[in-house]
């Protein structure tokens, strides 16, 4: 496999080093499905689409350019797999250590989740719950 210039593609375990949106978005519904929360898959759509607009072509991005909103969102999906981290140190001009952090697109456990076999259960309500379901909508509601 090659790339639009030319140049070969890296292998991975699975033989690719990409991903692609739709792919990426049932990773990440997956994924948080195997830690009991659950992500429609138009948000899982969305949230894919967020993470591809930083990486691009690339498959790493630097932190440094993230906003406190982003990076919390991938924390959220280093974990579930999809993300890993990476930091490199580099020593200045003037002899201090310089510590860069870089986000990667785990490519491998987005196929991985994407492929994963999922079954739907349907959790039947207590009947101790139910006296809830009687008690009117206003009574919710906060003055």
């Amino acid at each position: 496999m090659r790339t639009q210039d030319d140049t070969p593609i890296k292998d991975h375990e699975n033989g690719r080093n990409f991903t692609n949106i739709e792919e990426l978005s049932l990773a990440i519904s997956k994924g948080l499905s195997l830690q009991n929360r659950s992500m429609s898959q138009e948000e899982a759509f969305e949230a894919a689409e967020h993470l591809i607009n930083f990486f691009g072509y690339n498959d790493r991005v630097i932190d440094n350019m993230l906003e406190p909103e982003d990076r919390d969102a991938f924390y959220t999906m280093e974990d579930i797999g999809v993300l890993q981290t990476e930091r490199e140190e580099t020593t200045l001009y003037d002899g201090r250590e310089w510590r860069i952090h870089y986000w990667i697109l785990n490519v491998n456990r987005i196929i991985e989740l994407s492929k994963l076999k999922t079954v739907e259960t349907s959790v039947e309500k207590a009947e101790a719950y139910q006296i809830y379901e009687e008690i009117p909508d206003e009574f919710w509601k906060m003055n």
